[in-house]
């Protein structure tokens, strides 16, 4: 028992099996690509420097450039979910959804995407058929086109089966101003409909678990639920899809954006039974869990009760709900008035919950 008495023994993060995510961590660990604080760090560190622009240090869901006196929207994004499939959708639907989403919380009307394979030797060729089918119809059911792309072949070992970027882009209408500096004190934070889904369903199958009943992904394009929006009020000031760090993420992005702080109502957060019975169960918090069909929009008050009744309206914003409001207290943070008359910080995740969930 002499070995045990040793402190380095017990203290040396290098000797842990499984490390935690340090914050000065030298070299990149899962937690670098969850969406949280370790995500923002790597970007603003690195990249961000790296490349020095104020189109990038926005850090929006998506570029808007003028280009021929054209407002364009333009984002790219990786997609690396285990399992491929899952119950509601797929990695092909992913990678529609997912850019088509980022190009809409900045207004755009989605239009074309790119879309570019990493295929791992020994892959069943019926598999990646499988993908591209699905990505195909994904595309058709977006109202966007493909129209160019990419494959390459990485050895056996080097790869996780197949790995999809798409791009994409779109036009943003004139009198559209959609960032996260816009949000104010005053606005009205509304959720387009229940939340962690996408994340419960990856990770039942995954897992192999059963909560009694099948958690299907939320995956869905947001563009024409977006329209709707518009067409209620020009002026939004925030739109955001809390995918990976899932909701919490993306308001404190926001509210960090901004200098203003976000103020929840615990009660009205939409979280269904089985997501709370699954995140209950395994000590997760739903506010963290990645969504892939939702968003969150920042309006002026005033506006509110005319967006809510236009989402409702739209077979995606069925659910949606005025879940707080924009605050001036606490500027760049996230709180939560909880359903016992308490209040909690809901701080930005560190890494993530759960990995390889899109």
């Amino acid at each position: 028992m002499a070995e045990l008495a040793d402190p380095s023994v017990l203290v040396d993060p290098a000797n842990w099996t499984c490390p935690a995510p340090l914050r000065d961590q030298p070299i990149v660990v899962m937690g670098h690509g969850g969406g949280g604080t370790l995500s923002a760090e790597l970007v603003e560190q690195v990249f961000t420097p790296a490349y020095g622009n104020a189109t990038l240090a926005a850090l929006g869901d998506s570029a808007v450039l003028d280009l021929g006196g054209a407002r364009l929207a333009f984002s790219t994004d990786s997609y690396v979910v285990r399992p491929l499939f899952f119950p509601g959708g797929s990695l092909g639907d992913l990678a529609v959804n997912g850019t088509v989403n980022d190009l809409a919380m900045s207004g755009a009307r989605p239009a074309h995407l790119s879309a570019a394979f990493v295929l791992e030797e020994g892959v069943e060729v019926a598999v990646v058929e499988r993908i591209a089918r699905a990505l195909g119809q994904a595309a058709e059911a977006a109202g966007v086109t493909v129209v160019t792309g990419d494959t390459k072949v990485v050895e056996a070992g080097h790869g996780d089966g197949v790995y999809v970027t798409t791009a994409g882009i779109g036009l943003v209408p004139d009198g559209v101003d959609i960032r996260p500096q816009r949000a104010r004190p005053g606005d009205a934070v509304i959720v387009s409909g229940p939340i962690g889904l996408h994340g419960v369903a990856i990770m039942s199958v995954r897992e192999g678990l059963d909560f009694g009943v099948e958690v299907a992904s939320d995956t869905a394009p947001l563009a024409d639920l977006v329209a709707a929006v518009l067409a209620a009020t020009a002026d939004v000031h925030v739109l955001r899809d809390p995918t990976r760090g899932g909701l919490a993420a993306s308001l404190n992005e926001i509210a960090r954006a901004s200098g203003t702080g976000v103020r929840l109502r615990e009660r009205d957060v939409p979280v269904p039974e089985a997501v709370a019975n699954a995140c209950g169960f395994l000590g997760l918090d739903p506010l963290y869990v990645a969504n892939e069909g939702r968003l969150v929009a920042f309006v002026p008050r005033p506006a509110a009760d005319e967006v809510l009744a236009a989402m409702r309206a739209h077979p995606r914003g069925a659910g949606a709900v005025i879940v707080g409001e924009c605050v001036a207290e606490h500027p760049g943070m996230v709180v939560v008035s909880t359903g016992l008359g308490g209040t909690r910080v809901v701080d930005m995740p560190l890494g993530e919950q759960l990995p390889r969930i899109c």
